[in-house]
């Protein structure tokens, strides 16, 4: 009896290893992919603010947006995210001065200010794409750190949409602890996020 659980144990404890290790491959294949294709709008998904200011993990996804959107200044963003109990304004209000003070025309912006997960912040950005435009097949372009590519373009699919990635640096006090919890995230998000 002890052999047979044992056995199990081990298969199951194999088959783990082996899903973490097919998922982080996913995971970096897809942040280091950009695309050249013409997209509909941009999404710059949240994430911590201090205060009122980006984390870094957030300036960095901010740098790779404000530096495609000074190069294509007829697409229009969606800044997205909530805003947290301890942050002094919402993520995309954050987002959206920080484009602005940085070059980018404040009437290219779109707000969403209510998201507090992944999902919600690209199924409330596709609403309020859908409030302006009713055009089918949207392209998106996601600005997101390079660990966080694969899971939100997984799930603005699952919304109808044609995502591509927009990958920014992850800060290196960050890199190993994002990798691994993101392993966790896309299993949680393949089975409840729909």
């Amino acid at each position: 009896m002890k052999k047979i659980i044992l056995k199990i144990i081990t298969t199951l404890a194999l088959m783990v290893f082996m899903s973490f290790l097919i998922v982080e491959v996913l995971i970096i294949v897809e942040g280091s992919r950009k695309t050249v294709d013409k997209v509909d709008y941009v999404i710059v998904l949240g994430a911590r603010l201090y205060g009122d200011k980006p984390s870094p993990a957030l300036l960095e996804r901010l740098k790779v947006a404000k530096e495609y959107l000074s190069q294509n200044r007829d697409v229009k963003v969606i800044v997205s995210g909530g805003q947290g109990i301890d942050e002094d304004i919402s993520e995309g209000q954050a987002m959206k001065e920080y484009l602005v003070d940085n070059g980018i025309d404040k009437d290219m912006i779109i707000i969403e200010d209510k998201s507090i997960s992944t999902f919600e912040n690209l199924q409330f950005s596709l609403e309020k794409i859908k409030e302006i435009d009713d055009k089918e097949n949207i392209k998106v372009l996601i600005a997101t750190n390079k660990y966080h590519i694969f899971r939100a373009k997984f799930l603005a699919k699952r919304l109808g949409m044609i995502p591509y990635g927009l990958p920014a640096k992850t800060p290196i006090s960050i890199v190993v602890p994002q990798y691994i919890r993101e392993y966790f995230a896309v299993i949680k998000s393949f089975f409840f996020d729909k």
